[in-house]
């Protein structure tokens, strides 16, 4: 398979499990309980694909950290108000807030003295800034009764998406792929996640019969384990900057099938917005000089 092929499968993989969500919560499962079962499935998935690499998992203490951290700010966190959030937004919405992860990213970076500063990045921030107060400010934007609230709640996921990056540029991995770093955040992020989603009439059961919402707990976790393990494979063969990419596909892909399987339709603002939103990841995307900085503590760690 191609790059550029395995490119657009990815993007739209990933892209699917937006409107797969937006379905997951339709039913009024609880959000601890559908992460219980993302966990579980990419649990099982990544450590599948680590064992057949003949790798093992590191369980000393000294990964713990590592882990935890990446599983409540990749996973923990980030889900628990998207899930909320995904009861009240179109999912078109949710792909387009999902974009703004580079926005939030950037000045973390810049605050670390992982990047430099630079006026294009600034002005894809902005960008981003202005897309989203274009989705919430228009009456047209939203559907009538979606307080804007909603919006501002969705976008603590990508926040927490670009802290978990450069977290791991600044700490660095321990010498561990990205496919060994989310098996270990997903195994412990499993741990933590248990106590809370099997008390309290949380736990979302799966042999009370498959509906549509169960099947999209399952589809989006399959779905969200092969796409991640495709993302590596492309990063080794055609190299980060290339692979990085595929956000533009997800966020694209996320409206498309949001449109195909939800019958979901927008204003002419989510449009405009959405163009404003590409735009703005585009200046925002690193330049190759700018992941080979020998200064870069992300080098050293």
């Amino acid at each position: 398979m191609s790059a550029f092929a395995a490119l657009l499968l990815i993007g739209a993989l990933w892209g699917m499990t937006i409107p797969l969500t937006r379905i997951a919560v339709s039913t009024g499962h609880d959000p601890v309980g559908l992460i219980f079962w993302q966990l579980l499935i990419g649990t099982i998935a990544l450590g599948g694909l680590t064992f057949a690499r003949g790798r093992r998992l590191p369980l000393g203490r000294a990964y713990w950290g590592l882990f935890i951290v990446v599983a409540l700010i990749g996973t923990l966190i980030p889900n628990s108000f998207s899930y909320r959030a995904a009861v009240h937004l179109p999912a078109g919405i949710m792909a387009l807030v999902i974009a703004m992860v580079p926005m939030f990213a950037m000045p973390i970076a810049l605050g670390l003295r992982l990047e430099r500063p630079r006026l294009g990045r600034f002005v894809g921030v902005g960008l981003g800034a202005i897309a989203v107060a274009m989705i919430v400010g228009p009456e047209t934007s939203l559907p009538a009764g979606v307080a804007a609230v909603w919006v501002a709640i969705s976008l603590i996921a990508p926040l927490c998406y670009g802290l978990e990056g450069n977290y791991l540029a600044w700490k660095g991995t321990r010498g561990l792929d990205p496919v060994e770093v989310l098996f270990g955040a997903s195994l412990f992020g499993l741990i933590l996640v248990t106590p809370f989603a099997v008390t309290g009439g949380r736990f979302v059961s799966l042999t009370d019969g498959l509906g549509a919402a169960e099947l999209a707990v399952l589809s989006s976790g399959v779905l969200h384990a092969a796409a991640y393990a495709g993302y590596v494979y492309l990063v080794g063969r055609a190299g980060s900057v290339f692979a990085s990419q595929v956000a533009y596909l997800v966020t694209a892909f996320g409206v498309i099938w949001s449109m195909l399987l939800l019958g979901e339709r927008y204003a002419l603002w989510v449009w405009l917005a959405f163009g404003l939103m590409l735009a703005g990841m585009a200046l925002v995307q690193p330049r190759p000089a700018d992941q080979q900085k020998p200064d870069s503590p992300a080098q050293s760690a």
